[in-house]
């Protein structure tokens, strides 16, 4: 093999241990995973104040001959001294030594290494796949390192997610038993998606599956559904505070106009894709006139009205690529949002400390205190639960696109034991939608009911 025929034969798997490898030792050397952090604003409160530095934010008070004057008139021998010193609170901005100090520091960086990595290899496999040399194989031909990186990738941010749950302070008791509850209602309607009843309702379509399959893609939307509960929560609470719904006109709190339509872009996204593979939305869009001629049959069975949305709308082929970039489009602008929604978190503590010191007139700061130190303990666990939701969206989407028909030519023994190919990328499909809506709705529902008042931010 000359040396021209050997780099025709692998230039795919060359291009794609590259591309791994250098794109490892830049986010490594250059440090990406602080420097997407770097900039935010974080609080504390400073446990003395004996060196006579001032505070950033501090209670509204008036001159020292004021109080003086007030000393003088107030004859109570109870009145109460408000201790300034412990009320004041500093703004600092997230640095190096600042990030490094949190929990989950070290599982945030390796998640945020491996799922980028697995991704660019993906988009690389995606943008390489009419080439010739895919004709190679399913090795040869590098289709395994973005397969395997991908499939690492998933199984690293479940298993993040799973450790996260399991925290004690990271999330209040009642969240967890929800998220539990949600679970296993996942695990129920999972194992619904299966049978002909699902067909009728959603936009795809798996094929006769075994035992085995129905119980992996039951368990697997179940996991889902109770890990992303709290995460989507979190996110609907900074959207609630960052979009300034409680009318506070605290501009120190709320968002900047910028980032408060990049969250409502966020939300209008997720949710207007989270609706594209329902039925009776999927079929309003496509054109059935001209469907495969199964349009004359369609007509006959539905009302006029249905026939004119059967005859407007877009091609079959046509549709389905615009649902696949409505999730890629979903997936960037949740990763864009995160700075935003994780300013908005941090804020929330200052929003704490702020209603508590102007809520009576001597104001209880113990809780306040807590939850500054709480937002700051726990920075990295809820970067974490911001950016996995985004990162196994792209993951599950960059799979669905890999054909491994190759593997199933070379492999059939493997494949006849194992579902592959058409399988597979179904169901990545089918996730990478499962993470968007379940996202949707657990973030819709928590606006509701803080719309409602049901809920509240404090």
């Amino acid at each position: 093999m000359t040396h021209f025929q050997f780099f025709q034969t692998y230039t795919n798997l060359l291009l794609q241990l590259s591309l791994s490898i250098s794109l490892t030792l830049v986010i490594i050397f250059l440090k990406i995973p602080i420097f997407f952090l770097h900039g935010l604003h974080t609080y504390i409160h400073p446990e003395n104040l004996g060196n006579g530095v001032r505070a950033a934010i501090r209670r509204p008070d008036s001159s020292d001959s004021g109080h003086a004057e007030v000393r003088k008139r107030s004859k109570s021998k109870d009145k109460f001294e408000f201790d300034e010193s412990n009320a004041q609170i500093f703004r600092l901005k997230l640095d190096e030594a600042h990030l490094r100090s949190r929990l989950y520091f070290d599982e945030y960086r390796n998640a945020f290494t491996i799922s980028f990595v697995a991704i660019s290899s993906l988009s690389l496999h995606i943008f390489l796949k009419n080439d010739a040399s895919e004709k190679s194989g399913f090795f040869m031909g590098g289709i395994f390192v973005p397969v395997l990186f991908g499939f690492v990738a998933v199984f690293k941010i479940l298993m993040v997610l799973g450790k996260l749950s399991f925290e004690k302070s990271a999330s209040r008791r009642s969240e967890k038993q929800l998220g539990v509850l949600f679970g296993v209602f996942g695990v129920i309607l999972g194992s619904l998606t299966c049978y002909n009843i699902t067909s009728s309702v959603l936009d795809f379509d798996f094929g006769s599956i075994d035992g085995f399959g129905r119980f992996f893609i039951a368990v697997l939307m179940g996991c889902l559904a109770g890990l992303l509960f709290v995460p989507a929560t979190k996110i609907a609470r900074s959207f609630w505070l960052g979009t300034d719904q409680l009318r506070s006109n605290l501009s120190m709190i709320t968002c900047g106009s910028f980032a408060r339509v990049i969250l409502y872009a966020n939300y209008l996204v997720i949710t207007l894709t989270a609706l594209l593979w329902i039925k009776p939305l999927s079929e309003m869009l496509v054109n059935k006139s001209i469907d495969d001629g199964k349009g004359s049959h369609l007509v006959n069975e539905i009302g006029n009205a249905e026939r004119l949305l059967g005859n407007v709308g877009f091609l079959r082929s046509d549709f389905a690529r615009i649902r696949i970039w409505c999730l890629f489009i979903s997936g960037v602008s949740q990763l864009v949002a995160l700075r935003p929604n994780l300013q908005m978190y941090l804020n929330e503590a200052l929003l704490s400390w702020y209603q508590r010191l102007h809520a009576s007139k001597e104001p209880d700061l113990d809780f306040s205190r807590a939850k500054v130190f709480l937002h700051n303990h726990f920075l990295c666990l809820v970067v974490l639960q911001f950016l996995m939701p985004p990162l196994l969206l792209l993951l599950f989407l960059g799979l669905s696109q890999v054909d491994i028909s190759h593997f199933e030519v070379d492999y059939q023994f493997v494949c006849s034991l194992l579902p592959c190919s058409d399988f597979v990328r179904e169901l990545a499909l089918f996730m990478a939608w499962w993470v968007v809506f379940v996202s949707a709705v657990y973030t819709s529902a928590t606006i509701s009911l803080f719309r409602r008042g049901n809920l509240c931010v404090s």
